[in-house]
């Protein structure tokens, strides 16, 4: 098989949407020899900020001399970005053979099930990062979870730590309409015993997951707000933002709590921080003579934490704002918050099928901020084209956008690889 007729097995899986159930991952993993049992997790959710705290974990414990997987989702640019051992992407060649292997066991696993759907590929791909890390030879797996966290496809492990970054409303047609019926599907990876790290602030929320681990003897750590002010790092952070010094915190008090089992030292740490690298996350990219700051930012909750960002950051400096949204998003409280920011916005369709069309989008963005110069585009690049002359520019709304801006700016090559990331959840089951 080679990597191009990999992709198209993905693409193909894709079609099924993502399921919310374990049975189906567990059975695949067990015809592989149940790898995970092999391997030593930290599982990360959360609404916001788990991808960048799982950076930040990778980039400690490698700094420490371990052997590093790192799993996360969605992918920007390339489908390998997915699994990574030490910040090195999977190669092309692995992902070809690992899709025909897990294939054939998959053939084997589920022969002769005829009333059931065929896996998902989310399912899909979580047993191949498993297999691959197994081989690997991986010290520890930093494990982001895809959406939610009880039925995630991700939670068929047993971590060493359960992390939970934050609660915000986000995926509320999946996971619940309420900050409480979000933390109690986020609160479905804590394990037995294992210990709970989290930087959840909202007491709803907060009550759920101290609930959760009381009835199942974990015991839960809380990373306050007023603990991520730079003491408890003790070290500078090379991600940007406010938030980002919440992250750190959380992923320094993880660090700690596992010290017996994942010996760091505090160089080691100091190191990891300051060199952590997360694409898309307030990003800056110069371009010619031109700076572009490049945020993922795609639910209120992240938005906000990206206006207090660009006033640091730009510190007055003006700069047009491109905007793409996703349709199933909460995109008026979104425009908001940002389009009082910048008297120059360009509204674009994000290449999704759940776009939202960027006349409506401009249709919220001009009451939103009256005074401000609202235009269309059917794509980035005309976006970034009528924008030539603005010397900063920031683009947000959505991680698709962003994906595609870093193919526009040259940061990344042009894969083909961003409509994996395409799905529509269904039916759940146990």
């Amino acid at each position: 098989m080679t990597y191009a007729e990999a992709l198209a097995h993905l693409h193909g899986l894709a079609v099924f949407g993502a399921r919310f159930g374990l049975e189906p991952t567990r059975r695949l993993a067990a015809a592989l020899g149940n790898p995970q049992e092999k391997l030593r997790f930290i599982h990360v959710a959360g609404t916001n900020g788990k991808g960048s705290t799982c950076a930040m974990l990778e980039s400690i414990y490698r700094a420490a001399g371990l052997r590093v997987g790192l799993f996360t989702s969605p992918h920007l640019v390339s489908f390998r970005e997915r699994m990574q051992v030490n910040r090195e992407l999977i190669a092309e060649a692995e992902v070809a053979r690992l899709v025909g292997e897990v294939f054939r066991f998959q053939v084997s696993a589920f022969s002769g099930d005829a009333e059931r759907a065929p896996l998902t590929f989310f399912e899909f791909v979580t047993v191949m990062a498993l297999k691959y890390f197994a081989q690997q030879r991986c010290d520890v797996v930093i494990w982001e979870t895809g959406l939610g966290g009880r039925l995630d496809a991700t939670n068929i492990v047993t971590p060493l730590a359960s992390v939970i970054t934050n609660i915000a409303l986000d995926h509320q047609q999946w996971l619940g309409d309420t900050l409480a019926k979000i933390a109690a599907e986020k609160a479905g990876i804590i394990k037995l015993g294992v210990p709970v790290l989290t930087g959840v602030n909202a007491s709803e929320a907060l009550t759920v997951i101290r609930e959760a681990a009381k009835r199942i003897g974990s015991e839960v750590t809380l990373v306050a707000d007023d603990l991520a002010d730079g003491a408890l790092i003790g070290a500078p952070v090379a991600l940007r933002g406010a938030h980002q010094q919440r992250n750190a915190a959380l992923a320094v008090a993880v660090v700690r709590a596992l010290q017996t089992k994942l010996a760091v030292s505090e160089a080691a740490m100091r190191e990891g921080l300051a060199t952590v690298r997360w694409a898309g996350r307030l990003q800056r990219v110069k371009f010619g003579e031109r700076e572009f700051l490049l945020d993922g930012a795609h639910n209120l909750d992240g938005v906000q934490a990206l206006a207090v960002a660009l006033k640091a950051e730009f510190a007055g400096s003006p700069f047009a704002l491109v905007l793409g949204m996703l349709a199933d998003k909460d995109c008026e409280a979104m425009v908001r918050v940002l389009a009082p920011l910048t008297g120059r916005i360009a509204a674009v369709a994000v290449n999704s099928n759940r776009s939202l069309a960027p006349a409506v989008l401009a249709g919220i963005c001009r009451p939103a901020n009256p005074a401000a110069c609202v235009t269309t585009h059917g794509a980035l690049a005309d976006a970034l084209a009528a924008l030539g002359q603005e010397p900063r520019v920031v683009i947000a709304g959505s991680l698709y956008l962003i994906g595609e801006a870093l193919e526009q700016l040259g940061q990344d090559p042009a894969s083909g690889e961003r409509g994996l990331n395409e799905w529509q959840p269904k039916a759940a089951r146990g």
